[in-house]
């Protein structure tokens, strides 16, 4: 019999509830999403701001040769989205990785990857909400509106902007010469009211779109969904509208070389282009408002991965195209683009859909995290107000305000640098689940039916030699790797190794699938790749969650009343 920190749930039971509309009391939620809504949330969520900002930087690093990064890190969402797909149609209930892991880990592994979601949706959408500030305001000054600086920023930008500017100054500067960036900053503190002696200083924009964004995802899945496919329409025509003018201003020249500083300049923006493929995972938090989940989740998720590809390595081949790679290095390559061509007007549109594009990806994550703690509500591991529907809206409506609330108070106070640095390292942590996850219920005896399965391909001798192969090639390359990870920040590259031994000895006795194993590795492989600083903000948080698990959720667990009663 297994120890109750492992007990699971049963597929067939969880089935039969989501049959029977075993929710709260309430009817169940409403079933409204088809293919189409389930993809345009999933584009929604990948294509956000980075498509605006950050794709610069990845061209400048990598060249037109960036394009294989977006490939290469498609595929290897691709491995994880195929995983998620599977679940999703095995197990057709709200809950995402926390439900995969239920069923297939046990009790303990759902609570710690359900509280490890929550940390990761929470922070995610605080850095959406700041970011979204940061484009509204720019395009509101751009029109000749300004809203006071200490309106726009948090507290400790705008004290570092003017310790800045007063350290310039000091040095016999005037103002008309120092940055204007840190003379906004600045100006904010100098202008900002003072209540008990304390400078007045929030994000208001932030906080307006969070509560917003809010009050559509509390009205109803119908809203959101209208609100989604609207925002999607509106970036993919702009999207369409510079891949087809950009192609015109073509120069073929600019593309040679084409990976000017080789697999090394290509892979440096790996972590920024992976985060902006992560968001497929939200969708599969709605399968209960889904119409046909085991049919339509599997290809939303899909779908939306292979449309974002696609144009990500369109808009890549046209921006490297129309300039050379070594101007791109700014935080609006779309805009400088067409300005470089006379055509000044797109970068008002590409203003306007960076705030449109940066809502939708907010909208889909405020979608997500309520869902997650009502799955959690149901099982007793959180109490029951969190499952609450809403009896005229059927949403779970305290957990949408407690989310709103979790993400538009942060957003005005917090720094965004601050918040980018607990990256979503337990997003990979998910995805690495949920692969391994699959692995578990290939193995299961009377497995449900599903619509969709992983394709099976046996690695029981492909996985250890890939292993064998890849240690030779680093030990030959590059010796020194094997050495730093005994030093304190190379510890997470030497848990990656421990867990590929693991796996690839495991491979060869149990005959694992070679699809969700390499998902399980390049994600893991991701996560080594955060700072030793990450990982331990990611312990600590995970190590809060086994004392709530265990002063509450371990007595409380539906569970445990069962095997009492």
């Amino acid at each position: 019999m297994a120890h109750p920190l492992f007990r699971k749930k049963s597929i067939d039971k969880i089935l039969a509830d989501a049959e029977a509309g075993l929710v709260d009391g309430h009817t169940d939620l409403k079933r409204v999403l088809g293919v189409r809504d389930l993809t345009f949330m999933g584009i929604a969520a990948v294509i956000g701001a980075g498509i605006f900002s950050s794709i610069g930087k990845a061209c400048f690093d990598g060249g037109p040769g960036v394009i294989f990064l977006y490939i290469f890190t498609a595929i290897a969402c691709g491995f994880a989205a195929l995983c998620y797909a599977e679940f999703a149609s095995t197990v057709p209930v709200s809950g995402s990785a926390y439900t995969y892991s239920y069923v297939t880990f046990g009790e303990i592994f759902a609570w710690i990857i359900g509280w490890d979601l929550l940390m990761e949706y929470a922070i995610g959408n605080i850095a959406v909400a700041i970011s979204w500030s940061d484009y509204f305001t720019g395009l509101l000054d751009k029109a000749g509106i300004h809203i006071p600086g200490w309106l726009t920023m948090d507290y400790t930008t705008a004290h570092y902007g003017y310790n800045e500017a007063s350290a310039w100054i000091t040095q016999g500067q005037t103002l008309q010469s120092i940055d204007p960036g840190i003379l906004y900053r600045h100006n904010a503190w100098m202008q900002a009211p003072q209540l008990f002696g304390m400078h007045v200083i929030m994000d208001l924009p932030a906080l307006l779109i969070v509560v917003l964004i809010t009050y559509i995802v509390f009205i109803g899945i119908k809203e959101s969904r209208s609100a989604s496919n609207i925002m999607v329409i509106i970036k993919l025509a702009v999207i369409f509208l510079i891949i087809v003018l950009g192609a015109y201003y073509v120069n073929p020249v600019n593309w040679s070389p084409f990976a000017p500083n080789g697999a090394a300049g290509i892979l440096k923006g790996v972590s920024a282009v992976f985060f902006a493929y992560i968001g497929f995972d939200a969708i599969s938090t709605t399968a209960e408002e889904c119409k046909n989940p085991q049919r339509d989740l599997p290809r939303g998720m899909i779908y939306s991965l292979i449309i974002c590809t696609i144009l990500y390595v369109l808009l890549a081949l046209v921006l490297t195209g129309m300039v050379h790679y070594t101007t791109l290095n700014v935080g609006d390559p779309l805009a400088l683009i067409f300005e470089a061509r006379g055509l000044k007007w797109i970068s008002g549109i590409v203003g306007v859909s960076a705030i449109v594009a940066t809502a939708s990806v907010l909208l889909v994550f405020q979608l997500g995290q309520p869902r997650i703690w009502m799955s959690m509500s149901r099982d007793g591991l959180l109490p029951k107000i969190f499952s609450k529907l809403h009896p005229v809206y059927k949403t779970p409506s305290f957990s949408t305000i407690l989310t709103g609330l979790c993400v538009a108070v942060p957003a005005m106070f917090l720094n965004l640098d601050v918040v980018l640095a607990l990256t979503s390292i337990g997003t990979l942590f998910a995805f690495v689940l949920v692969c391994a996850g699959i692995l578990v219920l290939q193995k299961q005896p009377n497995r449900p039916a599903s619509k969709f399965k992983v394709p099976f391909i046996n690695g029981k001798y492909i996985i250890p030699a890939a292993f064998i192969i890849s240690v030779i090639i680093i030990s030959y390359f590059a010796p020194a790797h094997f050495i730093n990870i005994f030093s304190k920040e190379g510890f997470p590259m030497m848990i990656f190794w421990i867990v590929a031994i693991i796996v690839a000895v495991l491979s060869f006795t149990k005959e694992f699938s070679l699809i969700p194993v390499l998902g399980l590795i390049s994600c893991f492989y991701l996560m080594a790749q955060e700072s030793h600083t990450n990982w331990l903000r990611f312990l600590i948080w995970l190590a809060i969650g086994l004392v709530v698990y265990f002063t509450y959720g371990y007595r409380k667990s539906k569970l445990a009343i069962n095997a009492v009663g």
